[in-house]
């Protein structure tokens, strides 16, 4: 009888280039439990070199208030006839009971905020650690969140605390995971400018970056009227070294009030920013602009574009990336694509709705993957039985997910 071949001694880069890219994200337990051989591989596959030269997107998505893992794939052969893009999405199980609105990745930990503002959730997939912070007094549902870290690599959560939800926050608090477990007030003052609070910030080199504006008190440009005519955008940095604020960095195009800004980064290393410029009424397309930056730092920025897209021969779609909460995006930078992900198209008297993945590229490239059906979290009425009809879109962590050693217990 011949000897059977165990499953330790498959050649390694059968088993980093052929099994691993196979299996969930949040399986990487079971599989370093395996054997001691597979445990040594992953940290080289997984947590290596080798983990860099992948071609798919691994990454980490909220999607009707689940954490989900998400892995996305597109073959180099691009054909409107074939199906030539894989988008695998998996629901979090250990994560399960939890109703998650925002999630927020940096160095292989992601943060998840409650749906219900009762708490946040950091958790390191890689090591299944998971870590539960509860308020200083009391979470707000408008509150925004960043999460980074210093140059001695110390991870912190960076808290807008914002009762009201005018664009402005009350204070600003820190928790740092590695110290003691409290929040820490912070000395910042931002008398000028104001952060929305449906902007997310995005973490890039341990520090977060965030669409700000002028705040509308302080604005100057009005014509005779009394009507604001021009609000000045720009990038800011909190460096979470400093715990500060950096300057205004300039972004690279100019928007006007409610047109659709996000944020995204490509592995760590670089800022890109999405602008969706709208057409002319709520049934016709605009353009879709990507650029990226080709050098960043907390107090200086360069910029180089990456796609530039034509919406209006899509126009019958109705594709249109929402100002508030849509437009969540990737870059796949060996297909020069952008993978947005909103609600299907805005027609009127189309339910249900359907979360999608718009995937638009050069030479006039563009593809919409169908996700699932969108849940409605509307409140019924108790006086008038009426439902109101509210969708929230897919929000993905744009940063590729990295496995960490981080410990959180």
């Amino acid at each position: 009888m011949p000897p059977t071949t165990r499953m330790c001694d498959l050649p390694q880069k059968l088993i980093g280039e052929k099994i691993f890219p196979r299996v969930p994200i949040t399986s990487l337990r079971e599989v370093r439990s395996t054997c001691k051989s597979w445990d040594a591989i992953t940290k080289r596959w997984i947590l290596g070199y080798e983990a860099t030269a992948t071609q798919q997107f691994l990454g980490f998505m909220t999607m009707n208030s689940k954490l989900c893992s998400l892995r996305y794939e597109q073959k180099q052969k691009r054909d409107d006839s074939v199906d030539d893009v894989s988008i695998d999405i998996k629901q979090v199980d250990s994560l399960n009971q939890v109703e998650i609105s925002k999630v927020f990745h940096c160095d292989g930990l992601l943060l998840c905020v409650a749906k219900d503002s009762s708490k946040l959730v950091v958790w390191n997939p890689y090591l299944c650690q998971t870590r539960s912070i509860g308020p200083r007094n009391k979470f707000w549902s408008y509150d925004r969140y960043a999460l980074g870290y210093d140059t001695n690599r110390n991870h912190k959560i960076l808290r807008f605390v914002d009762e009201r939800g005018g664009g402005g926050a009350e204070e600003y608090e820190i928790y740092d995971l590695s110290g003691c477990d409290s929040w820490r007030v912070l000395d910042v003052v931002t008398r000028d400018w104001e952060i929305q609070q449906f902007r997310r910030g995005v973490s890039v080199k341990g520090n977060a970056y965030f669409f700000a504006r002028e705040k509308l008190c302080d604005v100057e440009s009005e014509d005779e009227c009394g009507t604001v005519t021009e609000v000045k955008d720009f990038l800011l940095c909190f460096d979470f070294t400093r715990e500060r604020f950096g300057p205004r960095l300039p972004l690279p195009f100019h928007t006007c009030v409610d047109e659709c800004v996000t944020l995204s980064c490509v592995r760590d290393e670089q800022l890109a920013v999405l602008y969706y410029q709208e057409g002319l009424n709520d049934y016709s397309c605009g353009s879709v602009e990507v650029w990226v930056t080709t050098r960043i730092e907390p107090s200086s920025v360069s910029w180089t574009k990456f796609l530039n897209v034509e919406m209006r021969p899509f126009a019958l779609t109705g594709v249109r990336f929402d100002e508030f909460q849509g437009g969540s995006f990737f870059l796949d930078e060996q297909e020069r694509v952008a993978v947005v992900f909103d609600l299907d198209g805005y027609l009127p008297n189309k339910t249900p709705r359907y979360h999608t993945a718009f995937v638009a590229g050069e030479d006039g490239y563009f593809k919409s993957v169908s996700l699932g059906e969108a849940s409605n979290s509307g409140k019924r009425c108790q006086i008038t039985g009426y439902l109101p009809e509210v969708y929230a879109p897919a929000l993905v962590c744009s940063s590729f997910y990295r496995p960490s050693l981080v410990q959180l217990n």
